[in-house]
This record gives C-alpha cells, structure tokens and sequence, in this order.
C-alpha cells in the first residue's frame, strides 16, 4: 500500500503533467515544511513544467505550489489566497490572542489545515491566509477565538513589510554549521538538537536537513518545529579564540 509521502509524490506529478499537456494552471492546497520537502525532493521528475511556491506575501512559510506560467499558459493566473483581517469586536474586553488561539478557533471550526496558510498576530490584528474557496466560510463562522469576539474582513492589500517582523541578533558560534548555530538560537543542548534532526524537525529553506554538519551560507532561512524560525546573515568576524561572531535575523 503506497505510504502518504509516495501518494503526495504521486499528486504533485499529476498536478505538473496536468498543467504541462493542457497548457493551464493547476494548483496545491498549502504545504507544510515536510510536504514541502517532498516537493523539492521530487521536483527534478518534471524539472520541465514551470512552477513557484508562495504564500500570500513574501515571508510565508506555508505556501501553495502553482504549475504553469504565462509563457506555457499563455495568460497570467494569481494564486487563489485570500487574507483574512481577524479583528476583536471589543478591544477592552479582549484576550491577548496568540497563534495557538487562532489555530485553535479554526480547527474548531473542523477546517482542514491544508486550507490554512500562515496565521501572522499583530498587536491590533490577526491575518489569515486561507484559499478561495474556504474564505466565504470564515468569514461567516469565525467569530470568536478563545474568550474574544471577533469581526472579520478581507484584507485586500496585503501588508507586506509589516507582517513579519525580523529582530536581528548576533551569535558567538563555534563554526557555521547548521546544527551548532541552530542550537545556539533555540538555545538546545547539542544532543537536543541532534535529536531533532534525527526526529526531522529542522529544515534549511523548507528542505529537511539530513545532517546537522551542514554549513549555512548567508540568507539562508532555518526552521525548527515548534520552535520558530530564522534567516541566517554570515559571519561578522572571527574572535582571537577561533569562534565565529553571526548575525541572524529572528521571524517575531
């Protein structure tokens, strides 16, 4: 019986060779990281059908893979996100909402999460990315997240620059390697660190990394589940001591 990994392989051939005979758009519903690296682990299969990954605005770390551009198309096709501005009715009265909240209130609603893209909380609001289709929905249904009333509306321009805030911080690292600078900012023990790379929870531009002796390179942007994640900025300079002074970039 196919594995669910083989069956996404499967999706994503039959999405780019769909898109490819047709000359017409096809479309993923959002990626996880691991179902990102799948993707990028399969994406040499049809190296020949254009395709991009995005996620509603630059930042965004789950995102929807479209095939097809308009040299193959013949015509230009935005990928089908919405963002949703989630806003407490009463802010007096209001919790102090976080993204645990949010997601909370949206799989109560018993949404499938592949609908859902990034959820960014902003001290005034929330935004939401979600497809198309279930927009309509959300919009009616999602009125509350834990204690607080909320209103909705669509957000129709996208507050890019603001959405994803990035504090710069600086590392003293023995080596640029991605275990050892990831540790450090999750501030992990080497062996806990090592157990999340065994356990495939780190990823290095949305592929998962496979051993942690591999070296960074400048823009490079590191998750750790259930941790966060950064953009990684190159060495500043080297100590007297041999260590590495690094500058990272914090998704806040």
């Amino acid at each position: 019986m196919p594995t669910d990994d083989a069956l996404l392989q499967k999706r994503f051939l039959e999405l780019a060779e769909k898109s490819y005979a047709r000359g017409s758009y096809t479309f993923t519903n959002f990626l996880s990281l691991a179902e990102q690296d799948i993707f990028q682990r399969v994406r040499r299969e049809f190296a020949h059908v254009p395709c991009r990954l995005f996620g509603g605005c630059e930042g965004c770390e789950r995102v929807i893979a479209r095939f097809g551009d308009e040299d193959l198309c013949g015509y230009d096709q935005p990928f089908p996100i919405v963002c949703i501005k989630a806003v407490p009715l009463s802010r007096k009265f209001a919790d102090k909402l976080t993204h645990r909240d949010f997601l909370g209130a949206l799989m109560n609603l018993g949404i499938d999460r592949a609908q859902l893209g990034d959820i960014v909380v902003r001290e005034e609001a929330a935004y939401l990315f979600c497809t198309e289709t279930i927009a309509p929905f959300l919009l009616e249904n999602l009125t509350r997240a834990k204690h607080t009333e909320l209103t909705c509306s669509l957000s129709e321009t996208l507050p890019e620059g603001s959405l994803f805030t990035l504090q710069p911080e600086s590392c003293l690292v023995s080596s640029e390697r991605a275990d050892g600078v990831a540790a450090h900012v999750y501030r992990l023990s080497r062996n806990e660190m090592a157990e999340r790379i065994r356990a495939g929870k780190l990823f290095v531009n949305g592929r998962r990394c496979e051993s942690g002796s591999l070296v960074l390179k400048p823009g490079d942007v590191v998750s750790l589940r259930g941790e966060g994640r950064f953009r990684y900025g190159g060495v500043e300079r080297e100590t007297k001591s041999g260590k590495f002074s690094v500058t990272i970039e914090l998704y806040v």
